[in-house]
Formats: structure tokens, sequence, C-alpha cells
């Protein structure tokens, strides 16, 4: 496992393509496990900053409980379409999967929240070749 930085450091290429996407919208998609072992998907914002990966959520959330009886999970980037015109113009998706790190709440009254880092497992990043004939 490694956290944001330690990626970014040893491909920095490869984590500057994942960031921009990760940071070209402020939705993503999130998967835990719930307690019964069965999925869970969420939307959710993601956050690199001071070379970590994070995630906030609202205090108390079901994504939250999912995270602290079972760290794993994945995210994948928010995505569209490749032109029709010019699929090779498309920026591609990046998806991840790793463990959430427990950082506790963070704020006060209404603008409290879970926070968690992740530690990445894996990264994938998805995009049409040049030539547009493959992925």
């Amino acid at each position: 496992m490694a956290a944001w930085n330690e990626f970014a450091a040893a491909e920095p290429a490869f984590a500057a393509e994942v960031s921009a996407l990760f940071s070209a919208r402020k939705h993503h998609t999130m998967a835990t496990v719930r307690r019964d072992g069965s999925p869970r998907i969420s939307g959710t914002e993601v956050d690199l900053a001071d070379g970590e990966l994070r995630l906030g959520m609202m205090l108390g959330s079901r994504r939250a409980a999912d995270l602290r009886a079972d760290p794993r999970l994945a995210i994948h980037s928010h995505s569209v379409d490749p032109p029709d015109d010019d699929p090779s113009a498309w920026a591609g998706e990046a998806k991840l999967a790793g463990v959430a790190v427990d950082d506790g709440p963070v704020g006060e009254g209404e603008e409290a929240a879970d926070s968690f880092r992740v530690d990445v497992r894996e990264i994938v990043f998805t995009r049409v070749g040049t030539p547009p004939d493959h992925l």
C-alpha cells in the first residue's frame, strides 16, 4: 500500500493523469462493503491535498460505517463518453482500490464530517489509444 504522495513520487506522469481525472469533476463513485458483505455504491468527493488522497462524508453516514467495519474501497472517476468524431480526444477514466484509514471526525456543529485518507493498492487508467482502435 502507498500514500498518494508515494505513488506520485514513484510514477509522476501516471499520477498526474489520474489526478487530473479526479480533479476535473467534483463527484465520483465509491464502492464499499456493507456489514453483510454486499456492495454499496455511493457518490463521493475526492480531495488530493498535502500528498494524501482524502475522503470526507457526512458525519455518521452509512459509507463511514461501512469503512469502519471493512476499510476496503474502490473509487471510479466521473466519466463522459469519448467524442464520436475523435475518440482519442477522450480524457479517459481512472479507477483505484485501496484501504481507508479513519482520521475521525473533523469540524464542529453542522460542519462536522467524517474524514478518511486512502492507502492506495491499485490504480487503473483507461483511455482510447492512438490510433483509436483500442483501449
